[in-house]
């Protein structure tokens, strides 16, 4: 797939921007200064896919605690600062790869500077993020309400600040919890900025509104070669949100080692305990990343047909299912079997 071509932004190990693929990223939902806690929550999502990571620094308890977070990870991190430049500066010197930070809301240009500074002198990127419900006053004033033409008025101001610095490691993201204007103002930027593009729709909501107003917003985006990393924003646990990105991103082209799980609807044919093992596979499948293409499907009807498309199969009757491999039935399962023998099949089919 084509993809815009972008500058390309060092964040640690990664790359983001140029022709690179799309990097997943998430946000903890635990206090920075936890550390032990915030540890373990990303060391879970390392496993489900999470390439980059960010933590709030809310004072200067969180700007310390990343020296030893980053001690105990595997992936770059993002440390996300408002208002307090000194912050930032504790941040850095502690090691984040990334911060999030608009130079506009810092005060006094030589606060702007001493985090230029820094960040330079550690090769650290900054993400300028730009929000529909937090617009300048006189922005917000002048377009009446949140707008796409607005939401970019407001990035070139502080891109502006740090190019008049000649700092040019910056990625900027317009987020609104309205996916139409996501959509339009993404599209806009592409055309009038070469920064890497971070995309994400915020407060989206529970995990099926997400989902919607994500696919919505983001996947049209992705279809055009738009953006450069992403966050599914999700209310709860960050783990919430790994499972729809990496679903959409697979779906658009553009990530190839994510399961694809088919499961079918359910109807009146269905005779046997089927949501309990999609569940449960759909959450095992977050761990496994190869492109294998799993079905469990419900009844004798389109169970064996749909599962002969598919890597691993199970079609289901009553109580129980055939195990079923590239179209070849290998064995009939009680439901107590089912999980574990799937998981079997799959780790033997993934190491192949």
């Amino acid at each position: 797939m084509h993809r815009m071509q972008t500058r390309a932004v060092q964040v640690g190990p990664l790359t983001i921007g140029g022709d690179n693929r799309v990097v997943i990223q998430s946000m903890c939902s635990i206090r920075t200064n936890k550390v032990d806690e915030v540890v373990e929550q990303i060391l879970n999502l390392e496993k489900q896919g999470c390439e980059l990571i960010r933590v709030s620094v809310m004072d200067m308890s969180d700007a310390q605690a990343i020296r030893e977070i980053k001690r105990q990870i595997h992936i770059p991190l993002v440390a996300d600062i408002h208002f307090d430049y000194k912050l930032a500066l504790a941040a850095i010197e502690a090691g984040a790869d990334k911060i999030r930070l608009n130079p506009g809301n810092i005060g006094a240009r030589e606060n702007v500077e001493a985090v230029v500074r820094s960040c330079k002198e550690h090769h650290v990127p900054i993400r300028i993020g730009i929000n529909s419900g937090s617009l300048e006053k006189e922005i917000h004033e002048k377009y009446g309400k949140p707008t796409a033409q607005g939401m970019i008025e407001s990035a070139k101001r502080h891109v502006q600040i740090l190019e008049d610095l000649d700092f040019h490691d910056i990625v900027l993201s317009f987020k609104s919890s309205d996916p139409i204007l996501c959509l339009e103002v993404y599209r806009q930027a592409a055309k009038e900025f070469d920064y890497p593009l971070h995309l994400g729709v915020t407060e989206a909501g529970t995990v099926m509104t997400s989902a919607v107003k994500s696919t919505l917003a983001l996947g049209p985006l992705l279809l055009e070669g738009i953006g450069n990393t992403i966050r599914i924003s999700v209310n709860g646990d960050a783990s919430l949100e790994l499972p729809i990105v990496k679903e959409l991103l697979k779906d658009c082209g553009l990530k190839d080692d994510v399961p694809n799980l088919i499961a079918c609807p359910t109807c009146g044919r269905t005779a046997w305990e089927m949501k309990p093992v999609v569940d449960e596979m759909e959450s095992w499948l977050q761990t496994i990343h190869k492109p294998i293409t799993v079905a469990i499907m419900g009844c004798a009807v389109n169970g064996p047909g749909e599962a002969k498309h598919a890597d691993i199969a199970i079609a289901g009757g009553r109580n129980e299912g055939l195990l079923i491999r590239k179209g070849q039935i290998i064995e009939k399962l009680d439901q107590s079997e089912m999980v574990d023998r799937l998981k079997e099949e799959i780790q033997k089919y993934t190491e192949q």
